[in-house]
């Protein structure tokens, strides 16, 4: 999902600021040495920080049912995650860097969520806003000053974007396939009742109390002396 916010991003910027001009728009790290070979105008959103939003994680499974209200799925609860990306102008005059920081500012500003016109088609699927956060102060054990360290760059004007998005785990978990037989409580040497029928089987073959008609066969045509009812004797 990151390369798809990468993208979203690429769409918006190249849209309200580059807008057809030789600007180019990278995602790489800022470091001395790729600072040394810029020769031509760029936006650089680089992404260095990744982190959970933890205050909106849920826990438990979520159930989806069909349209007779069947549970037929059930997953994870979706994940928050927090994109931090530091955005930097680069030209070969200042003025023409605060200018770029500015229009950026100014886009970024606009949107309170990554418009759908920006977004990829994978992350309009989630059928959930990408908020976005700009200039917004990072928290204390994530300072951008740290960052140019680590990176072992000069310092310049920068711009904090923080990008929420959604990840989910795609983990189906087994359900229990319904029972749709229906319901028949039975007791050895006790009235067993069936729900289907509605009536009472007892232990000495009566329903309901009464005797259970045993069906007629062949045998039961005989008489006591084995003749078949009706035949006359020899």
């Amino acid at each position: 999902m990151i390369n798809e916010v990468d993208e979203a991003l690429r769409n918006l910027v190249k849209a309200d600021v580059v807008n057809g001009s030789d600007i180019e728009v990278l995602f790489d790290a800022p470091t001395r040495e790729w600072a040394s070979r810029r020769n031509t105008p760029t936006v650089d959103l680089y992404l260095y920080d990744i982190r959970e939003d933890v205050k909106r994680r849920q826990t438990g499974l979520m159930d989806r049912r069909d349209e007779q209200g069947v549970v037929v799925e059930r997953r994870q609860p979706p994940r928050f995650f927090k994109l931090a990306y530091l955005i930097t102008a680069w030209t070969q005059r200042p003025e023409d860097e605060h200018r770029l920081l500015s229009a950026i500012l100014a886009t970024f500003i606009r949107h309170e969520v990554l418009p759908e016109s920006a977004l990829p088609q994978a992350l309009r699927d989630l059928g959930s806003p990408v908020s976005v956060l700009i200039a917004y102060p990072p928290p204390e054990d994530r300072q951008v000053s740290d960052v140019w360290t680590s990176l072992g760059g000069d310092l310049k004007p920068s711009l904090d974007l923080v990008i929420t998005v959604i990840i989910e785990d795609d983990t189906l978990h087994d359900i229990a396939q319904a029972v749709m037989a229906p319901l028949r409580l039975k007791a050895v040497g006790h009235t067993t009742y069936d729900v289907e029928d509605g009536v009472r089987h007892l232990p000495d073959g009566t329903v309901n109390g009464s005797p259970t008609p045993v069906p007629r066969t062949a045998s039961a045509t005989k008489g006591k002396s084995g003749r078949n009812v009706g035949q006359k004797g020899s």
